[in-house]
């Protein structure tokens, strides 16, 4: 255990800063795909029910008009957001006619390409802003990739935790400096260790024929509309899932904040050959934002990201560089098809406690040798994590995935009791036990367990996928909202339809001079 660790460990348990781990917030957000009763994609419009899909701030929708994003606000408890997120299942649930929320993170049978609504968000300029950029995804990347779901982990620690901190330090950087890149050493420790997570929580190590769509694969089939590898854990994470080549490079290692904003400016600013071979218009119509290797901040694929919560209208790096990292969102989580919400409560407490000691271990500055390791052990991981015997490469040394994952739970261990300590229980410990217990034994992690259940039944993705998708609706539908509940949601809904109608009622300019002044906020220079 390193000595920075130790000290900062003693220094938040003492009784002075009793109750600061408390103060930090946590949000989930979860995506997915509304389905029919046999399991195919729901081609129907966002249902009105749910309200506006562009300002309701608790549900949406992602790429696809079929594919729901469900947002919890920040809470101090993450069991606080996990019922917040359930009241929302229940609320989307008792809404839907005839369809399903589809269990799983890969997608369910789609589509011909064409016929994959893009989400849309009405006629007010900001509304086709977003639709115009998912347009762009299309023509990129084709849209079956962007069905794919996930799970977005929101974590903040208080602004008060990170300045005693500071203080204990003597850092001469100001408050906002020393909170980001604190943020930026809780980043560079969770690219670090984040193979485990996919070990850990990994749950998609089969996926629809259906969906690979001709491309080459390395795949081996189960049955007639299932492919698999034995020993993955989360193509979702693999480069058969979410994935750009056109990016490779596009990050280069950062161990600052404001390298990060530089190389994501420059992203959004250079323009990319063979999307200029494209254009932005096709038959009079827009068909992305812009030629740039990214249209947007957004389109940046990343396992986390440092986050600002933004403005109205401002861009992402131009509020990092106004006010610095207020949080980090972790995107690497899987679906839990286990698991109604996505997500459980033990998981989320052993997030916790993971990103904890990720934010307060000594994180050494990376180089273009380490992330090379680091996207290699990830990368074997998401793809064969389960094999037995299989070696990851720490500091240039081969280290087996078990014994290195038993030495981090060890580390792990002494923020967990921390934040039982601070709460009085033992469920992060306790969500600790349970980790250590699958990587004794693999058949426990919840993509061997997918694996299982297909062996088991029909060894068919598609039909494991239906059965848990109508096992979770089962689960909601007989839990209704009571009646103040559901007037909260109702209320939420027709509130950001009016709003929308509003925005699209007072629209005025045109929407090609809208897009060009968007594309000219690009920041060309970081933080003047």
């Amino acid at each position: 255990m390193s000595n920075l660790y130790t000290r900062r460990l003693a220094l938040l348990a003492d009784d002075a800063h009793r109750g600061l781990l408390n103060q930090g917030r946590r949000g989930i957000e979860r995506e997915t795909l509304r389905v029919d009763a046999q399991g195919q994609l729901a081609l129907g419009p966002h249902p009105r029910a749910l309200g506006s899909a562009l300002t309701n701030p608790q549900i949406t929708t992602d790429y696809s008009e079929s594919l729901l994003e469900f947002i919890t606000p920040a809470e101090h408890d993450v069991a606080t957001a996990l019922e917040e997120l359930d009241r929302i299942h229940r609320f989307a649930n008792a809404k839907l006619d005839h369809e399903l929320l589809w269990s799983q993170s890969m997608p369910c049978t789609l589509p011909e390409e064409a016929d994959i609504p893009i989400a849309w968000y009405g006629t007010s300029h900001i509304g086709m802003i977003k639709h115009v950029y998912r347009r762009g995804l299309a023509v990129r990347y084709g849209k079956a990739m962007q069905c794919i779901a996930g799970l977005h982990y929101n974590y903040s620690l208080s602004e008060d935790l990170w300045r005693v901190i500071k203080k204990n330090e003597a850092s001469q950087l100001d408050d906002k400096s020393y909170q980001s890149e604190s943020y930026i050493a809780l980043i560079r420790n969770f690219q670090r260790y984040s193979w485990l997570l996919m070990y850990l929580f990994g749950a998609s190590p089969a996926l629809s024929t259906h969906f690979l769509r001709g491309r080459q694969h390395e795949l081996a089939t189960l049955s007639d509309d299932t492919l698999y590898l034995p020993y993955a854990t989360s193509l979702r994470m693999s480069d058969l899932g979410y994935q750009n080549n056109a990016q490779a490079g596009l990050m280069p290692p950062y161990n600052d904040l404001e390298s990060y904003m530089r190389n994501l400016s420059r992203a959004v600013r250079q323009p990319y050959p063979a999307y200029e071979a494209i254009g932005t218009r096709r038959d009079g119509e827009w068909i992305q934002l812009n030629t740039n290797l990214l249209q947007i901040e957004n389109e940046y694929y990343a396992t986390i990201r440092p986050k600002r919560v933004i403005n109205s209208g401002e861009r992402p790096v131009e509020a990092l560089c106004a006010r610095g990292v207020q949080y980090i969102e972790v995107r690497c989580m899987d679906i839990d098809p286990f698991e109604p919400l996505g997500i459980s409560l033990p998981t989320s407490r052993f997030l916790d406690a993971f990103l904890l000691f990720c934010a307060l271990d000594d994180s050494p500055f990376t180089d273009e040798a380490n992330n090379r390791e680091r996207t290699e052990n990830f990368a074997r991981t998401v793809k064969e994590g389960r094999r037995p015997g299989l070696q990851l490469q720490r500091d240039g040394v081969a280290i087996k995935l078990q014994d290195w994952g038993l030495e981090l739970l060890e580390r792990i261990q002494s923020a967990a009791d921390l934040l039982d300590a601070q709460r009085n229980d033992q469920q992060h410990a306790q969500a600790l036990a349970a980790q250590k217990e699958k990587l004794l034994d693999a058949s426990l992690t919840p993509s061997a367990r997918v694996l299982a259940e297909l062996q088991a039944t029909d060894k068919s993705f598609e039909q494991f996928g239906l059965r848990q998708s109508v096992a979770h609706a089962e689960y909601f539908r007989a839990r209704p909202l009571n009646a103040e509940e559901n007037a909260y949601f109702d209320t939420l809904a027709k509130t950001s339809i009016a709003e929308q109608e509003e925005m699209e009622r007072t629209q005025c300019g045109d929407f090609d001079a809208f897009v060009a002044a968007y594309n000219q906020r690009t920041p060309q220079q970081l933080c003047d």
